[in-house]
């Protein structure tokens, strides 16, 4: 089960990390009064979520190991 978890977690981030990638392009452009400052705070926000699902991912590896080591 805990396979499935991880793989969960890592399809998300991989997501995730695409909205970000959609983020800067738009940072990346010309500057767009509104659109620039939506992007920014899109991006801050997924960046925050891939950090969580990055901690995410090390706690169920480490869930894993601990019941792994248990057997």
């Amino acid at each position: 089960m805990s396979d499935e978890h991880l793989n969960n977690l890592r399809q998300a981030r991989t997501q995730l990390i695409e909205q970000r990638r959609a983020f800067v392009r738009v940072l990346a452009g010309p500057y767009d009064r509104g659109k620039t400052e939506q992007a920014r705070e899109g991006f801050m926000e997924t960046q925050a979520a891939i950090e969580a699902m990055d901690r995410a991912i090390e706690d169920e590896e480490g869930t894993r190991r601990a019941v792994y080591d248990r057997s």
